[in-house]
């Protein structure tokens, strides 16, 4: 019995695997913060790309 609470208690694959979970958490945490602080910007960006995109795809596609 003690061998057995010996072995449980020097296993240390759990840990690991809630170490990587928590270290996800907080990445996740971290890239929704980010996106919501910088909402206003990205969407103007991503609105200009889109604008852009579409001019430039009117053209290739008038011209064939």
């Amino acid at each position: 019995m003690k061998a057995i609470a010996k072995r449980f208690v020097a296993d240390e694959s759990g840990a690991t695997a809630i170490e990587y979970g928590l270290v996800a958490a907080m990445m996740g945490i971290a890239v929704v913060t980010i996106f919501t602080a910088f909402k206003t910007s990205l969407t103007s960006a991503f609105s200009t790309m889109g604008a852009a995109l579409n001019t430039k795809a009117s053209g290739i596609s008038s011209a064939q």
